[in-house]
């Protein structure tokens, strides 16, 4: 998986970061159960400092999707509390959906969106 981050984002680059690897997962690029590079190994290799990989790893943890082991590093492995998922995606969603009712998007605008973005896991 190739991971590119754009410096001229006002996005943080640790969220970025975040977002990249979870999209590995969810189009199969990252499997549940492969080894990420170490914090020192993807800094060097993307050109950002090491304590925005490790924060981008510690978020990735907290959220559930990778478990962190000394002696393997950062493992993919995703936690499958649905219920929270679901109440995560539903605060994550009312911000958006509010955001595109203000601009006139339809809900069948939405739901043609969340289709075309799920066939890209697929």
């Amino acid at each position: 998986m190739v991971i590119e981050i754009d410096f001229n984002s006002d996005e943080a680059i640790y969220v970025q970061l975040c977002n990249q690897i979870i999209m590995g997962i969810a189009t199969s690029q990252l499997q549940e159960g492969e080894n990420l590079p170490s914090v020192r190994q993807l800094a060097d290799t993307i050109g950002i400092n090491m304590h925005t990989v490790n924060k981008a790893y510690t978020v990735l943890r907290q959220e559930g999707f990778v478990n962190i082991d000394r002696r393997r590093g950062a493992v993919i492995a995703v936690d499958v509390n649905k219920a929270r998922a679901l109440q995560e995606m539903k605060e994550t969603l009312a911000i958006l959906l509010a955001k595109g009712s203000c601009r006139n998007i339809s809900k069948e605008e939405v739901h043609a969106l969340i289709d075309e973005i799920y066939e890209e896991y697929e």
